[in-house]
């Protein structure tokens, strides 16, 4: 079968972009995978879905599948480049749509200067829908929130992490370090990720306070790995920095992919994230019986 697509990229973060407005695809798992190779195929985080509008009052449908080819919730640089493909190719005039995704719908918008704006609704804090088992342990006070101590391995000498757990319609999982060129993200990353207190996995955030209004993080993404930049995990560190007294109400956050700017006035209210979104190129790829 060959297919039609397109590459493109919010803050280093990349993705395979399909249309699926006319008909779905029905591509397999291995066919995500494959798509998301780096050596064998397109090469991407994240593989994109536009589909139709599944009910009335939303625009379009917004399916996401990590580079392991499992679908997930939620995707905020990837919600950004959505906005960007459906105006690009003619699908909207509106400059701003509404999205179903699998954890709810959002809002992304197209500002007058190149950037997008996604409402990204209010963070999740209840423990059983991040999800998160916190049985048999006891929240630590951080400034006007909680963390959770976690052991990393089952050996004493193993280390002890302190995460501030929420969800951004996907599961995060925030610490914060001196420095986010010296954090242990590669060693500490997949342990947080699989760690079984998560029954659904989740994303590993490293963040790096540098004053009320900046911060710099890395994040090792459930299903990806260390992705350039993680839209959702941008969101769920400044919202935990927020709640913890470190960070004022509006953030720029500087990733190694570039900047994005996360606004959050409190509890009940939604994150908003703005940010890049860019095409890179298209193209047609032939995907093999998998």
């Amino acid at each position: 079968m060959r297919i039609r697509f397109t590459k493109m990229q919010g803050a280093g973060n990349d993705f395979v972009v399909l249309d699926e407005t006319r008909a779905p695809l029905g591509l397999s798992t291995a066919q995500y995978q494959f798509l998301a190779d780096r050596h064998f195929g397109v090469g991407a985080d994240q593989i994109l879905s536009v589909r139709p509008s599944p009910a009335a009052g939303v625009d379009f449908q917004y399916v996401i599948h990590n580079a392991d080819g499992g679908e997930v919730e939620q995707c905020g640089n990837g919600a950004r480049c959505f906005m960007r493909f459906v105006r690009e190719q003619g699908l909207t005039t509106q400059d701003a749509v509404r999205v179903q995704t699998l954890s709810g719908v959002i809002e992304p918008r197209m500002n007058a200067d190149g950037r997008v704006t996604v409402d990204m609704g209010a963070p999740v804090f209840e423990l059983a829908r991040v999800p998160f088992d916190a049985a048999g342990l006891t929240p630590q006070a951080d400034g006007g929130w909680e963390n959770w101590h976690l052991a990393l391995s089952t050996h004493a000498e193993g280390a002890i992490v302190a995460l501030a757990v929420l969800s951004m319609g996907n599961p995060h999982a925030v610490q914060i370090v001196d420095d986010v060129d010296t954090a242990p993200v590669a060693t500490q990353g997949p342990l947080i990720e699989h760690h079984p207190r998560f029954p659904q996995r989740v994303n590993a955030g490293f963040l790096q306070i540098v004053d009320r209004t900046h911060v710099r993080l890395r994040v090792f993404e459930r299903g990806a790995g260390e992705t350039l930049a993680c839209g959702t995990g941008a969101c769920a560190a400044v919202v935990a920095g927020i709640r913890s007294g470190r960070l004022d109400a509006r953030v720029d956050v500087e990733t190694r992919g570039g900047l994005l700017t996360i606004e959050w006035q409190g509890l009940g209210q939604p994150v908003r994230m703005t940010g890049p979104a860019v095409t890179v190129f298209a193209g047609d790829i032939e995907i093999p019986e998998i």
